[in-house]
């Protein structure tokens, strides 16, 4: 860095005027605020830029300048600045020499007189256009942004609206999200005629032939006076195309523009639509519409509903003022696109939903058809369980049966066709009838395989099985259960004798249908205390260890159960090896009663037990039983009064329920708990009884014995009760 010479000289007016002469940008000099600013001077750059010059803008008069500049309804704050004689700049929309629109930066600088008063401005303009293209540009571009991510997120809250269309308001949930577009919005689903749907009944049919749309509703006087207000042409009837209905039938692919200022058939799905979008806007707005646009809610096979989708524009109605519709900008192309996607997609989701619940309702069906039995049987406690894995299908391949052959006689089978799905159940329905039909004529349980091998070869069944076949009988001097069993690819079934454990493992063979030679049948005996365990591979199964492990940790825990009833001992073995199973589990446990023993000191074992019973009047008497032998089993006094209140509870499960309901019993410490779930989700009532015929007070004795409630659960419902102490 050099030291400076010496001092700067100053520099003089006539350079300071050459060098704003030859300036780039545009210099002009006005005068004074109070003579108007007329322009004194401009620069060669100016008239470039301008097509004007000094000369032209004298002959323009006062205030030239204001000739370049557009409409700036914001200019208050610059003549403000002008008329204090303070500097101020300004950002000002122009016109260029060959007329093209520009942005300028202009700066306005006063020069004052030797006395401080202001008699001229020295100006400046920045052409400033290409920066502000550009602001514009970005600006748009996130609001583009904005607006993708506003609809995506839209999008993403529609999807996960429709993974729970169980949910009753759904639909409703998602026109309110498409209500951040348009004003309103609603569906419309075709089942049995169109209906405004807040929600979806997944009971009604998936999609397949079109239904017509014959629903009639009258004229509202809302519409009435729809029409006084368009006039009498405007009401004329419009009957040469059924918008709706085409879109409906799906001749037309949609979306399509409903004109709601005239009148169609009444019983055309135009008609009916037209007057229900007009009440339940008006009622909502205040405005009638004039017209609404349709898009349909298409399955895989037919369209199942309707999006109607109201955009602005209509007339006031009772002085409410509405929008104009001249007034109503075009509609952006996305908002159409946001909703189309959301009506196929809802249309997907229905059908889905529809679909498994019709795949449910089927396997509901064959389960009530094939629901395992379990016979009452004099002289054993048996308990008995079963868990399907597949959530859907509520049934699978695994089942058990007990059935009182002869008076003296149980038969016991338990068995595992090959997959949890309706295929499997149906091949287990067709086992379990092929065995109940032997176990019945024949004694001896390796003859009644051997039948049941010869007929499943000629069945054909697809799915290979196993299965443990047993009978009881009772021995003449009344403490001896003689047992023979026989297995087909089974595992063994265990005998439990005052903590040792036996493998039933003889009397093996190969899976059913493949027996190459006679079955065995062998033989043991149960005395006063024993248990008798069968089960299914789903008990001990677990993708971590192999099964020789998981049938040494059942042996294990078996030899530590302390319950003395079947059912303690089923939740014994459910609550430390089958808490989370991961495929289906059926267990059988027979137990001989002990007199003496169980009469002894309570054991330390679970104090909830659990049952599964199929919806028919036989189920009443074994929960009786069972609540029976509960109260039994943990010392608790409430016998006769728990009888009371699960006989009701379970009795009103089969009466008014469906599928299965489960029984389940707790020892909460203070009383005993009662709970029945069943697959009805209504709620149940308390009644003074039905007039002129029995029945009708089961909730009174229930509410005279225990306190009470229900609650919701899975697609049914649950009634507990609590019984109250002895005495209270």
């Amino acid at each position: 860095m050099t030291e400076s010479s010496g001092p700067v000289p100053p520099v003089s007016e006539g350079l300071l005027g050459a060098a704003l002469l030859d300036a780039i940008l545009p210099v002009f000099v006005t005068g004074s605020w109070d003579d108007g600013m007329p322009v004194l001077w401009v620069n060669p750059a100016f008239t470039e830029s301008t097509g004007i010059s000094t000369d032209d803008m004298n002959r323009r008069g006062i205030h030239p300048l204001l000739t370049l500049v557009e409409d700036d309804p914001d200019r208050e704050p610059g003549q403000a600045s002008l008329r204090a004689g303070k500097p101020t700049e300004r950002m000002i929309r122009g016109q260029r020499a060959n007329g093209a629109p520009t942005w300028w930066h202009v700066s306005m600088s006063p020069i004052p007189d030797g006395d401080g008063s202001v008699r001229m401005w020295l100006g400046a303009a920045t052409d400033v256009s290409t920066y502000v293209q550009r602001h514009a540009a970005q600006l748009a571009s996130l609001e583009f942004e904005r607006r993708e991510r506003a609809d995506l997120d839209l999008v993403a809250q529609t999807s996960e609206l429709l993974g729970d269309l169980e949910y009753p308001y759904a639909l409703r949930d998602i026109a309110d999200l498409l209500r951040a577009l348009v004003p309103w919005a609603g569906f419309y689903l075709n089942d049995d005629g169109l209906m405004f749907a807040d929600g979806v009944d997944v009971a009604s049919p998936p999609s397949g032939r079109g239904r017509r749309h014959t629903r009639y509703v009258p004229e509202s006087p809302v519409l009435a006076h729809q029409g006084d207000q368009l006039g009498d042409d405007a009401a004329g009837v419009r009957a040469s195309v059924d918008q709706v209905q085409d879109l409906l039938d799906g001749v037309v692919d949609g979306p399509v523009l409903l004109e709601l200022d005239g009148r169609f058939p009444a019983h055309s799905a135009s008609g009916w639509l037209r007057r229900d979008l007009v009440r339940r806007i008006v009622e909502e707005t205040g405005v009638i519409p004039r017209s609404v646009v349709v898009h349909g809610v298409a399955g895989r096979r037919r369209v199942l509903g309707l999006v109607a989708s109201w955009h602005g524009a209509g007339t006031a109605v009772d002085g409410l003022v509405g929008p104009d519709p001249d007034e109503i900008p075009a509609e952006p192309q996305h908002v159409f696109t946001v909703i189309e996607v959301v009506a196929r997609r809802a249309g997907t989701a229905i059908d889905n939903a529809r679909l498994y619940a019709r795949e449910h309702r089927l396997a509901e069906a064959l389960q009530r058809a094939m629901l395992p039995e379990q016979a009452e049987v004099p002289g054993l406690d048996v308990w008995t369980y079963y868990a399907p894995n597949a959530e859907h299908a509520q049934v699978g391949g695994d089942w058990y049966d007990v059935l009182q052959i002869t008076e003296g006689t149980v038969g016991l089978v338990v068995g595992d066709v090959v997959g949890h799905d309706v295929e499997a159940a149906a091949a287990m329905g067709q086992l379990r009838s092929v065995v109940r039909s032997y176990a019945f004529e024949l004694a001896t349980p390796g003859v009644v395989v051997d039948r049941v091998d010869q007929l499943v070869t000629g069945m054909r069944i697809p799915r290979s099985a196993s299965m443990v076949y047993a009978t009881l009988r009772h021995e003449p001097d009344g403490d001896v259960w003689a047992v023979q069993y026989t297995r087909a690819g089974h595992l063994p079934p265990l005998l439990l004798r005052d903590g040792t454990v036996t493998q039933l493992a003889d009397a093996g063979g190969s899976l059913i249908g493949f027996g190459s030679k006679p079955r065995a049948t062998a033989r043991a005996e149960l005395r006063r205390g024993d248990v008798l365990l069968f089960y299914t591979d789903g008990l001990i199964e677990r993708r971590d260890r192999s099964l020789k492990v998981g049938l040494d940790a059942l042996i294990e825990t078996s030899a530590r159960i302390t319950a003395r009833d079947a059912a303690g001992v089923g939740e014994e073995l459910l609550s430390r090896l089958a808490d989370a199973p991961e495929d289906d589990v059926a267990l059988v446990v027979v137990r001989v009663p002990d007199p003496v023993v169980d009469a002894e000191v309570q054991p330390l074992s679970p104090r909830s037990r659990r049952w599964l019973l199929p919806s028919e009047p036989a189920s009443i008497g074994r929960a009786r039983h069972a609540v029976l032998r509960t109260c039994q089993a943990w010392g608790l006094p409430e016998s006769a009064s728990a009888e009371l209140v699960v006989s009701e509870l379970v009795a009103n499960g089969v009466l008014h329920g469906w599928g299965n309901i489960a029984l389940r019993l707790f020892d909460t410490g203070d009383g005993l708990r009662i709970e029945v779930e069943d697959s009805n989700p209504a709620p149940p009532v308390t009644t003074d009884g039905h007039p002129n015929r029995l029945g009708g007070f089961g909730m009174q004795i229930v509410e005279r014995l225990a306190d009470w409630g229900w609650r919701p659960a899975g697609s049914g419902k649950l009634v507990w009760a609590k019984l109250r102490p002895t005495g209270a």
